[in-house]
């Protein structure tokens, strides 16, 4: 998931890239905000728009008033508002006639052939076919969004595409904490730890976070504990990061045991370490080196497995082009 989000992150700092994304986020945004939020309301509108079965309802109305009241002029006026559906509305209607009589249907038809002058066109609309406007609004809409998912589809495609060929700072670390031997502790006197983590902070993994539990082989939880940027000195991308953070928390003890582990120049620089002193004791990074953090009834031991710093125009030693760490955790001792 990490390396996913640093490839979006990196193609999201293409100009064109993030004007084609946003356009298509503000096409669908638009969609659901005109049909779902704020959709289009019809006032004073005509007979023409509505769906094929309530023009046949409106069309078995305007019959039902002829016959009663003999009145041609509004009888044909309400003929005129089905507009282009009136003669494909008149052949559904003898399919369904409803409280029509068939006979009076007829006898309403041969009136408007003589009122208009020409025969009723009877060619019978196609099954489910939507009229006027409304059937151009349906396909329209259907369209964008069959085209905003294909465009869709086929960016992410792209992306990954491109990313699957690409070794990002985060698939760089992930490899080097997994080809890094585990250090056997009962080698040395000592009891298998909890449990022991390898991790790396490459240049370029600015998102550089992570943290473990810390569980019993029973599955009881008894606390966490983790690593993550806490400095960074000099201006741009990628960060040039200068002091990591390394915690630890135990679910029976209220205060979180931290230490900050600097680079050489930093650990040097009065501004710096007046800057981090609140987060914690202050260590300086070097190869080999052993950090202990203590809870109450835990203890975690950070030992630096590998440090290179990188190269450029600020000071020597000044910020970190690789970092791997492994952490163990034991139960403290008590007296």
């Amino acid at each position: 998931m990490e390396a996913i989000l640093a490839i979006v992150k990196n193609n999201l700092k293409k100009p064109v890239v993030a004007i084609v994304l946003g356009a298509a986020l503000g096409l669908i945004l638009g969609l659901i905000l005109g049909w779902l939020v704020w959709p289009v309301e019809y006032t004073d509108g005509t007979p023409e728009i509505l769906r094929a079965d309530l023009q046949r309802d409106y069309l078995r109305m305007t019959i039902d008033s002829y016959n009663r009241t003999g009145d041609v002029d509004a009888a044909m006026k309400r003929w005129d508002n089905l507009g282009a559906a009136a003669g494909s509305t008149f052949v559904g209607l003898q399919n369904d006639l409803g409280y029509l009589d068939a006979a009076k249907v007829r006898e309403f038809g041969q009136l408007v052939q003589s009122v208009k002058g020409a025969p009723i066109q009877t060619a019978a609309p196609e099954p489910g076919a939507l009229s006027g406007f409304s059937s151009l609004i349906f396909y329209a809409a259907i369209a964008v969004v069959a085209l905003l998912i294909g465009a869709g589809a086929l960016f992410v495609l792209r992306l990954f595409r491109r990313g699957s060929g690409t070794v990002t700072p985060v698939m760089q670390a992930t490899e080097i904490s997994r080809n890094i031997e585990r250090t056997d502790y009962q080698k040395h006197g000592l009891a298998p730890p909890i449990t022991q983590t390898m991790t790396t902070y490459v240049y370029g993994y600015d998102l550089y976070d992570e943290s473990f539990s810390i569980d019993t082989q029973g599955g009881k939880y008894l606390g966490e504990y983790g690593v993550g940027i806490c400095e960074k000195i000099g201006v741009g991308e990628p960060k040039k990061v200068a002091a990591l953070e390394v915690w630890l928390f135990e679910e029976n003890d209220i205060k979180t045991a931290t230490k900050v582990l600097m680079s050489e120049h930093a650990y040097n620089d009065p501004t710096i370490r007046a800057k981090l002193e609140p987060k914690g004791e202050l260590i300086p990074l070097k190869p080999g080196g052993e950090i202990l953090l203590e809870t109450a009834n835990l203890q975690l031991l950070a030992t630096v497995v590998d440090l290179e710093y990188g190269m450029g125009s600020l000071p020597a030693n000044s910020y970190f082009q690789r970092v791997t760490l492994e952490f163990a955790i034991w139960p403290r001792a008590t007296h």
